[in-house]
């Protein structure tokens, strides 16, 4: 009986160690950025060139992996994975927030193999090719990606990475005990367009403590993103410029439903309303990007192609605030079901 209640008591204080809020301990705290390369922190990881998914191009490095924490600033104990390009502009705003983040190398090259051909009969076809990319286990027949090689092991791997090359980031803090996984339940997953929608698939699949997607998901003949879901509908934050394609096509507000958003609030125009933005999870913007359609796909995300107001500074600084730090269980109401927005896109719109 001893035995057995020390037991207890050793497991409880563990259990309190390892959910203790996180502190820095760096003796000169700074912002810190770091890259490496995957094929290099993990020798068994290769390259599948017949997707685009190779280590080189041009004889440049194409596998560089990026990760930034400021142990200036107070943390959440929170790891955001971008999976998109290198956003040095987000990642300034993500640490400023008290977010680690890190962007991994990860096999997007498929869809410009098998995403631009017509709506398949498979109505997951597209869905399975990301839930592989992003898991390593077998869901689709024309893609082979194994474990070394996708989102969650390259993820894993370079969280090892970081937690030995910069010990005052803390990094080990998001690894399990045994340091063979992420503690996904402190993961942030965020994209933009493609990676918004692969960040969508892979936590229906995987538990994350939250999903940020910009200009997205997608997948406009797809169901997926209405199966059930390992991470609960209220985790999931969309921002999409109105001008985007993927509204005039009902992709995004298709997407939207699908994952059940409308139960947490309209979709609100946030040029129009202040944060926190009725608390929803469906955010637009119809700022003036001069008619461009490309630029509006981009606009959304810190960085070049963001919008201005006339004191020259970026408007859309509290939406994304909001986006990645709005309590999760503080939501709008639920709202009916919007009559403009198609549901099946393999209909002619009337």
């Amino acid at each position: 009986m001893f035995i057995r209640t020390l037991l207890l008591v050793i497991c409880a204080h563990v259990a309190v160690a390892a959910d203790a809020p996180l502190a820095f301990t760096d003796s000169a705290p700074k912002r810190y950025e770091l890259t490496a390369r995957a094929s290099l922190i993990d020798p068994r990881a290769k390259s599948h060139p017949e997707i685009d998914f190779v280590f080189e191009k041009a004889g440049k490095p194409t596998d560089t992996e990026n990760a930034s924490v400021d142990t200036r600033v107070k943390p959440q104990g929170k790891l955001v994975i971008w999976l998109m390009g290198p956003s040095p502009a987000l990642f300034e705003r993500l640490n400023s927030y008290g977010l680690h983040a890190i962007r991994v190398h990860y096999a997007n090259g498929w869809f410009g193999k098998f995403g631009k051909e017509p709506a398949p009969a498979d109505d997951k076809f597209l869905g399975k090719i990301r839930l592989e990319a992003a898991t390593g286990e077998n869901t689709s027949d024309v893609v082979e990606i194994p474990k070394p090689d996708s989102i969650h092991e390259r993820a894993v791997q370079f969280v090892i990475w970081l937690a030995k090359e910069n010990p005052q980031g803390k990094w080990d803090t998001f690894l399990t005990a045994d340091k063979n996984d992420l503690r996904w339940e402190k993961v942030i997953l965020s994209g933009a367009s493609h990676g918004a929608t692969t960040a969508a698939r892979f936590a229906k699949a995987q538990r994350v403590d939250r999903v940020v997607m910009f200009c997205g998901p997608r997948d406009q003949y797809e169901t997926w993103q209405g199966l059930p879901s390992a991470t609960p509908a209220n985790r999931f934050f969309g921002f999409s410029h109105t001008l985007d394609g993927g509204w005039s096509g009902d992709h995004y507000c298709r997407s939207w439903e699908l994952l059940g958003l409308r139960e947490f609030g309209p979709i609100v125009d946030v040029d129009k309303e202040p944060a926190p933005f009725g608390n929803t999870r469906r955010l637009t913007t119809s700022a003036d990007v001069g008619g461009n359609a490309n630029r509006a796909h981009g606009c959304v995300t810190p960085g070049g192609s963001a919008v201005k107001g006339v004191d020259g500074k970026l408007i859309h600084e509290a939406v994304w605030r909001y986006l990645f730090n709005q309590p999760i269980e503080v939501t709008g109401k639920p709202v009916p079901h919007d009559e403009g927005c198609r549901m099946d896109l393999r209909q002619p719109k009337k």
